[in-house]
């Protein structure tokens, strides 16, 4: 009795937990630097931090279930305010290069995220290593957007202070909605995550990473491999579809202020989209339902990541994600 129970109950173990493991997945989940700002009045570091907390235990709940999690995110705020500092503090010290204002907010919200994320692990008696991956994103010399800057960054200017900005910093300014004259840089496509390989190896041995920080620091390279930082700005979620292509994440979440994406967003006749193929969200696109800025590069970077291999892209909020994971809420996007 006892060897036929072994010789039948042993493959039944074996199947289940081949289908436990098929259930875990490498996910790529994006955050936005704005959801780690309440409000203007919580942009205190301090504020960033607890908005942070609740952003940890959210993705805790994701490597409570056993899934392998790379955690990118958004930085705009976070580079505006230290461009405001430079700018204040002009004459007294020295600028900071635009690259290395991305590298530093990786650092300082990377440190956030990575120490939300392990205390939350430990409260949950989850033994796993969490780390941030300072990461570069390689962008062409010869991309368009660097003969035409298009992405807002800093605070606004008068016109007056803005034509002597544009002036003596050569900065290319533009008028924004009424607001004021801004600042604008080059947002080029990014092309290949320069630290890929060294993520990719992380997660197989079931690190937690935190990556690609505001889109990855934008660097070219030259004839002989040498990389060199640039002034410009690359989106977040493009750079997350490009880095869950070449780690080869199973799903692709890019989180938004919305539970999901909706046609005719914001009138009377809006339509939530539950399940979308990448046909359909060319469809949309082409139609010009998402706005730039907005929804259009989420969906653009879902599509992007299909496109190349991937298998699902998922669109919802932080609160929702669990549910979204379930198939109760979120936009999932498939082939």
């Amino acid at each position: 009795m006892e060897f036929y129970f072994l010789s039948t109950s042993l493959p039944f173990y074996l199947s289940t937990l081949a289908l436990e493991n098929l259930m875990k997945k490498t996910i790529v989940v994006a955050i936005g630097g704005n959801s780690l700002i309440k409000d203007d009045k919580h942009m205190s570091v301090a504020d960033q931090y607890a908005a942070v907390c609740e952003t940890a235990s959210l993705l805790a709940g994701l490597i409570e279930a056993g899934h392998r999690v790379v955690v990118t995110h958004g930085n705009g705020p976070q580079v505006g305010f230290i461009l405001l500092r430079s700018e204040h503090s002009r004459g007294v010290m020295h600028e900071v290069p635009l690259d290395s204002i991305v590298a530093d907010t990786q650092g300082a919200i990377g440190y956030h995220l990575q120490q939300a994320i392990q205390n939350e692990l430990w409260t949950r008696k989850i033994k796993k290593s969490v780390v941030t991956v300072v990461t570069q994103s390689l962008v062409e010399k010869a991309d368009p957007a660097f003969q035409k800057p298009t992405k807002p960054i800093g605070q606004f200017y008068s016109a007056k202070d803005g034509e002597e900005r544009m002036k003596k910093e050569k900065w290319t300014m533009v008028e924004d909605a009424g607001r004021g004259w801004r600042r604008v840089v080059p947002s080029p496509n990014p092309e290949r995550i320069i630290e890929s390989k060294a993520i990719k190896n992380l997660v197989a041995e079931d690190v937690v990473v935190i990556a690609v920080g505001g889109g990855g620091i934008p660097v070219v390279s030259d004839d002989n491999g040498m990389l060199s930082g640039v002034a410009a700005v690359i989106d977040k979620d493009l750079a997350s579809a490009v880095l869950a292509k070449e780690i080869g994440a199973d799903l692709l979440v890019i989180s938004t202020a919305v539970p999901k994406v909706y046609l005719n967003f914001g009138k009377t006749d809006e339509i939530a989209l539950d399940k979308i193929t990448v046909a359909e969200a060319k469809k949309y696109i082409s139609e010009g339902h998402f706005k730039p800025g907005s929804m259009l590069p989420k969906v653009q970077a879902c599509v992007s990541f299909l496109e190349f291999g991937g298998k699902e892209a998922l669109i919802t909020m932080p609160e929702t994600l669990t549910e979204a994971l379930e198939g109760k809420n979120g936009t999932l996007i498939v082939k």
